[in-house]
């Protein structure tokens, strides 16, 4: 029979030949490095037969699906050495996640941490001992009857809930036997790096009303080497830990009269309106206006957005003169009722809206994390309106304006386009046109991007950012949304080049994301030590001596005419400590002044990385700070 690979080309291999059997007719080596199979695009284990006319890609650890499925069989060999270690455990499930896995599990005796080495001792003894990993499936009926005798409760729950009829898929390594959709490694041997991570507790399918289960987390890499640089990584992570950071560089706090609000400092504050300032500066040049809409509106406005119906339970309610109001969740209906307002012409169009609003979800305690995750935040919103001709040349102009600030703060990223999902609104025409202009717009920018098919919002497809900081972690903040279901609820209009009334296409569109959490992202990327233009002290000045303080005065009240942040450290301490502190508050320039500046007139300056840069005058230091501000310099 005839199967084509994933180039194109067509192999002949015999009939019922699996996965693995083709690839090692491919290559030996591609068969050794191996780890499963797309046939037809679905992803199954090597052990799968193919049939005439399959198409087939082979995937090893190099791709992200085969890193997924390696974490993933090293969930079930945890589960394994669990079962073997603690018989009258009882397992619930182990899914990948980002950088590894975890496996929730109920505990007869409860474990700690303490208890790793010899669960990791077990699961090392399961891997040597090579266990072929093999799949087999059962109707509903004989599943949950297997899962009976292994007195697995919650796996019986799972199957419960299936439909009927539906057949049930296992797999077996050695004495242990897990239900799992797959697929797996071919043998547990594959397994060459792993670690158990961490311990942490767990609803039962996440619902605070059912039992708390043990949650174990652990990962996994497909080298040694690649697993200790990731907890060098970790580690890194650490010590840039943006609510450390953030306590000592005082730049918020978060306190126990408004958890999840954070409360932002002078220095936090600075260095947010710089942010802001930067925004409102590259949007203008845009053709943005800037709106405000209010922080409260009433029941109506979010019953026609949707949101009292679908997203009530992170809504903040109350009630004025006896009517229902929420707290805003979202700017969104709030523009479209500034665009609502008065009527428009197609010659408004495009119509750029930005808006700096404060937004409030209730999140849950649990979740709560520094700026990370908060219960209010600033999004920097924009809501465009256009036609359906212009969404091709405003996605561009969003695009390039995105690029502009990621590359700006030294980020490298990567794009996403996702499209229709299935339960979704609107007609194949305009997904097809929206989709259409979005592809289209990232071809003429030439940039790289990634398909997720079926992953758009329900009312529109997208364009999702993923920014890598600066020790390899990436974070999702830019998006840009395209809105069918908004228009038409609110039935907003304009009028066309026929006289006629026509539905505006909408876009949602964010840069940052929230300021809140951006700023912790820059906090931890920069590891606290901010370019000149955002640092909330940007020179501090250190007299040797008293005798040099009235020069320093002079120097001071120079830079502060000039504009910049300038804090004169006249204390009657010794200079080493003085630039010690300076240092460990992050200050990008120090000047100090000792009898023989005063004496010519100069300032002697450290760099915050590069220390002694030597003394020149005030003049041309207060250029050289102008210029990295004016420039935006990175250092």
């Amino acid at each position: 029979m005839n199967i084509t690979l994933k180039n194109g080309d067509v192999m002949s291999v015999e009939d019922g030949a699996t996965a693995h059997v083709a690839c090692m007719a491919i290559s030996e080596g591609l068969a050794r490095n191996a780890v499963c199979a797309k046939v037809n695009g679905a992803l199954v284990d090597l052990s799968t037969p193919l049939k005439e006319g399959d198409t087939l890609e082979i995937i090893t650890l190099k791709d992200k699906e085969g890193l997924n499925v390696y974490r993933h069989t090293c969930a079930h060999v945890l589960a394994q050495a669990l079962k073997t270690i603690y018989p009258t455990c009882k397992l619930s499930i182990g899914p990948v996640i980002e950088n590894g896995f975890y496996y929730d599990v109920d505990f007869v005796t409860p474990i700690a941490q303490a208890d790793f080495a010899k669960i990791e001792a077990e699961m090392k003894k399961i891997i040597k001992g090579n266990f072929p990993i093999e799949r087999f499936t059962l109707p509903k009926d004989e599943a949950i009857a297997l899962m009976k005798e292994y007195n697995e409760d919650y796996k019986v729950e799972l199957i419960e809930d299936l439909p009927d009829g539906e057949t049930i898929s296992f797999y077996k390594q050695g004495n242990f036997t897990d239900l799992c959709r797959g697929p797996h490694l071919p043998s547990t041997g594959k397994i060459k790096a792993f670690q158990l991570t961490s311990i942490a507790g767990a609803y039962w399918r996440g619902d605070e009303h059912n039992k708390m289960l043990t949650r174990i987390y652990g990962t996994a890499f497909a080298k040694k080497e690649e697993m200790e640089a990731y907890f060098t990584m970790l580690e890194e992570a650490k010590k840039r830990d943006h609510t450390k950071l953030g306590k000592e560089l005082k730049l918020f706090a978060i306190l126990n009269e408004g958890k999840g609000l954070p409360f932002f400092l002078p220095n936090g504050m600075i260095l947010k309106n710089a942010l802001i300032d930067y925004w409102r500066q590259i949007h203008t040049r845009e053709g943005y206006v800037e709106v405000n809409t209010p922080i409260m509106l009433n029941r109506t406005l979010w019953e026609t957005s949707g949101h009292w119906a679908h997203y009530r339970d992170n809504m903040y309610t109350t009630k004025v003169d006896e009517e229902d109001f929420a707290i805003k969740p979202m700017n969104c209906p709030g523009g479209i009722l500034v665009y609502r307002n008065e009527p428009h012409s197609y010659k408004d169009l495009p119509i750029r809206m930005g808006e700096l609003g404060l937004v409030h979800r209730h999140e849950k305690s649990g979740q709560l994390h520094g700026l990370f995750r908060v219960r209010c935040f600033t999004q920097d919103d924009a809501h465009i309106f256009m036609t359906p001709s212009q969404i091709k040349d405003e996605i561009k102009g969003i695009v390039r304006l995105i690029n502009e600030v990621y590359t700006l703060f030294g980020f490298k990223y990567h794009v996403e386009l996702s499209t229709r999902p299935e339960n979704s609104m609107g007609s194949d025409e305009e997904w097809n046109t929206a989709t259409d202009a979005l592809r289209e717009a990232l071809d003429d920018l030439g940039l790289n991007y990634v398909v997720n098919e079926g992953d758009g919002a329900f009312y529109g497809p997208k364009i999702d950012f993923h920014l890598e900081d600066s020790i390899g972690r990436t974070w999702q903040c830019g998006t840009i949304q395209l809105d069918f279901q908004l228009p038409q609820r609110f039935e907003i209009e304009y009028v066309g080049e026929d006289g006629q009334k026509h539905r505006p296409i909408m876009v949602h569109r964010v840069v940052f994301g929230s300021i809140e959490r951006f700023i912790g992202i820059l906090i931890e990327h920069f590891a606290g030590k901010f370019p000149v233009w955002l640092s909330p002290v940007q020179v501090k000045i250190l007299p040797i001596t008293d005798r040099q303080c009235d020069y320093a005065k002079d120097v001071c009240a120079k830079l502060k005419e000039a504009g910049i942040r300038v804090v004169l450290d006249d204390r009657s301490e010794k200079i080493g400590y003085k630039i010690r502190e300076a240092q460990m508050e992050k200050v990008p320039y120090m000047l100090v002044v000792g009898a023989n500046e005063a004496e010519a007139g100069l300032v002697s300056v450290r760099r915050r990385d590069k220390g002694d840069t030597g003394a020149v005058s005030v003049e041309e230091f207060v250029a050289t700070v102008k210029a990295d501000i004016a420039d935006k310099i990175v250092f």
